[in-house]
């Protein structure tokens, strides 16, 4: 007796079907892309300024050799150089080198720094009650090989010259006047007076007249007490 056996064979079985996920959007508030928008701009901005600030140059005045205080400037105390930016500086532009040319120093000017206008100024080296006046002097009557305005100097009056060797001069006789330099010619050697440098000293107004005086008649010697 054989017992039939029902095999069932196994066919593929429908599993169900997940549903795919909605991924959702996110919302970017208003605030958000406004802030972004804003701090795009402003560094676009800030790169412009950056690369225009670097690119503009403009030609200004610089000193080309030291000028002490009171010297009037001339064109070879000079030069143009070339800055870029330039923010915050108030330089004199090199086209208008007639204004600053004949203006003396208010303070000494350093080599490869840029001139201002408030370092240049019209006004003498003249303080309350003084005078200036000019004498000439032969170079070895000249106490230092350059004087420079600001210089102190003792003015020293000298016997005359008729006076004789065998007389005793005496020191209470002599006068002396104090005074500051204002400025120095030196000799020119194309002119009649090329071996007179001529300086131009401050003093006291009381004490003008009779320091002519003694220049006119060659009765003066400068001594050297301070340079500037």
């Amino acid at each position: 007796m054989s017992v039939a056996a029902n095999h069932r064979v196994a066919g593929p079985v429908d599993a169900p079907v997940e549903p795919p996920r909605v991924v959702r959007q996110r919302r970017m508030r208003p605030g958000l892309l406004g802030l972004a928008v804003l701090l795009i701009a402003l560094g676009g901005l800030g790169a412009a300024f950056a690369v225009t600030s670097v690119r503009a140059t403009g030609t200004y005045l610089a000193v080309a050799r030291p000028v002490s205080v009171g010297t009037a400037l001339t064109a070879d105390d000079l030069r143009s150089v070339q800055v870029a930016g330039g923010v915050g500086l108030s330089p004199v532009s090199a086209d208008k080198i007639n204004d600053v040319l004949g203006k003396r120093a208010a303070v000494t000017l350093v080599p490869g720094t840029l001139i201002t206008m408030d370092q240049l100024t019209d006004k003498p080296l003249l303080g309350p009650g003084q005078q200036q006046v000019a004498i000439g002097l032969k170079p070895n009557q000249v106490p230092a090989k350059e004087l420079r305005p600001g210089d102190k100097v003792l003015l020293v009056s000298t016997p005359p010259q008729n006076t004789s060797t065998t007389g005793e001069v005496r020191t209470s006789q002599t006068t002396r006047y104090e005074a500051t330099v204002v400025d120095a010619a030196e000799p020119d050697d194309k002119g009649p007076d090329r071996t007179t440098v001529v300086v131009y000293l401050a003093l006291a107004g009381r004490d003008a007249p009779a320091v002519v005086t003694l220049a006119a008649q060659n009765r003066l010697a400068v001594i050297l007490t301070g340079a500037a």
